[in-house]
Parts: structure tokens; sequence; C-alpha cells
């Protein structure tokens, strides 16, 4: 007598998304929901990587043994690897900073470079703010808080979702091109332009 067979599950690629803080972290959440609804086959690894926060080569020197921890205990490496990182932290230690992208580089770990921080970020999501560009991590806040009055740091995906979905994702990788070629690697189907 034959054994039924095992019904084929397809495996999900991984994919390594590393961020510094609990606000960067309810990002990636909400690209993993958003990207959950589109397709079934990726998986987003969303890794919390403290401390490390205000020095940019240390978040890099974690994300890397994060990835190499990962990949040997589950013995599948990542499609991709990226890691979301504030600029407003570059310039404090020149000697440190122009390690940075040789590093990333040599672990194919992709940098996506928040101009000047995450807050900056997410307001270019909201319509008609694509073109700010704050200089300082309080004045981005600051501009944030004047458009979503709600927003507080550290928010969990599901609150993040109430103010951005696709349309507010496709409307920022027009002028994020970095956060565009993740989500392009992911194989995330933005609306752009509405």
């Amino acid at each position: 007598m034959k054994r039924p067979r095992r019904p084929f599950i397809l495996q999900r690629r991984r994919v390594f998304f590393g961020c510094e803080g609990d606000s960067e972290r309810g990002y990636g959440g909400l690209i993993g929901r958003l990207l959950e609804e589109q397709r079934h086959d990726i998986h987003l690894d969303v890794a919390l990587l403290k401390p490390g926060g205000g020095d940019p080569l240390a978040l890099v020197e974690r994300a890397i043994r994060h990835i190499r921890e990962s990949e040997r205990k589950r013995e599948t490496p990542y499609a991709h690897r990226f890691l979301l990182l504030d600029s407003d932290t570059l310039g404090q230690n020149l000697n440190r900073d122009v390690q940075i992208n040789p590093l990333a580089q040599g672990a194919g770990l992709r940098l996506i470079w928040q101009e000047p921080c995450h807050e900056a970020l997410l307001l270019r999501h909201l319509e008609g703010c694509t073109a700010l560009r704050p200089q300082t991590a309080n004045q981005a806040l600051a501009q944030l808080r004047q458009r979503w009055p709600d927003y507080v740091k550290g928010m969990p995906a599901v609150r993040l979702e109430a103010k951005i979905g696709h349309t507010e994702i496709g409307r920022v990788i027009t002028v994020e091109p970095a956060l565009a070629e993740f989500l392009a690697a992911i194989g995330y189907a933005t609306q752009q332009g509405q």
C-alpha cells in the first residue's frame, strides 16, 4: 500500500531587513504586511539591531553578525540583504564612516539611507510632502507631527498602516531610489504616481 504524498509546500525566500530602532521595525513590519497582500513567496525578516543606534558602522557590523548567525542556524541564505540607516549619524567619526560601504558591499548588504532620519522618510510618504527635506531630526519630527498629529515614535505596523498603504509607498519611491530598489528586489508592486 502506497503512502499518500505530502502536499508540496513552497519555501519562502528570506529577505533580511535590518533596522536600528522600534520605529524602523514597525515600518519593516508594515512593508511585510503590504507585501503579504500581493505575494506569499517572500518572508521579510525584520531584525532590530540593538544596541547600535548612532553609529552606522556598528549597525553594519551587527547586521552582518545577525545575517551570519541566522543563515548558520537555518542553513538557508537570504535572497537579499538590506539595512535601514539614518544619514544624520554620518560625519561623527570619519575613520569609521569610510569603512561602512566596503564592509556592507563585502557582505552583500545594501544600505538604505534615510535623509536625515526615519521621520523624514515617513514624511515623504504623505501627499504633498515628497519634496520636503528637513535638515535635522527635530525638524523632521515637527513637520511630520504637523501633518500627522497622532504620530509617535515606535509605532507598530498596524498603526502605521492606518496612514501608509500602497499608494503612499508608490509615492515615496519616486524620490527614494534606495527604497525603490529594495521594493523592486522583493517583488513589491507599487501603484506609482497615485
